[in-house]
């Protein structure tokens, strides 16, 4: 039988990277056909689904990251990890943020003011997400790739199992 080849690691929370990126995506949609054109059950049901693959999937991801990549990361460099993680923090908090708009719009009345703060709370999470997912594609993941060994790779990949 032949050797099973180890995940890259990168490649793996890159393509993540980009199926949140679609989430986000189509989250703004929904928020903004909120906006411009009022409640409707279709809109709110992609915002749903949107805040929830967020909650989830994201956080299995942010976990990946912090419990196999940064600790073997933190090995070769000082610092990136540190404010990796204190944006993890933040993104969770604004996440948690929109998640009690977005149900205060199914628990009561809808209003413009219910509405208008799931835009606003949306706008602040897919800025943060967006802005977070370029640091890592465009920072911390080259520097995983210059910096760490294929050994340290193979490591990270089997802590992420």
């Amino acid at each position: 039988m032949a050797a099973r080849r180890p995940i890259d690691p990168i490649a793996r929370f890159m393509q993540e990277h980009d199926v949140t990126l679609m989430h986000l995506s189509a989250l703004n949609r929904a928020t903004r056909a909120l906006a411009e054109q009022g409640y409707s059950e279709e809109a709110m049901a992609r915002v749903r689904t949107a805040v929830h693959f967020l909650a989830a999937e994201v956080g299995e991801h942010n976990s990946h990251e912090e419990e196999a990549l940064f600790p073997v990361l933190d090995r070769y460099v000082e610092g990136p990890t540190r404010m990796m993680r204190a944006e993890h923090k933040e993104l969770k908090r604004e996440l948690r943020k929109l998640q009690t708009a977005v149900r205060n719009v199914r628990s009561s009345r809808v209003s413009a003011a219910a509405l208008r703060a799931v835009r606003e709370r949306a706008q602040i999470v897919l800025q943060r997400f967006v802005n977070h997912i370029h640091k890592e594609n465009n920072i911390l993941f080259p520097l995983v790739q210059k910096f760490l060994t294929r050994d340290a790779l193979r490591e990270i990949a089997r802590r992420m199992v």
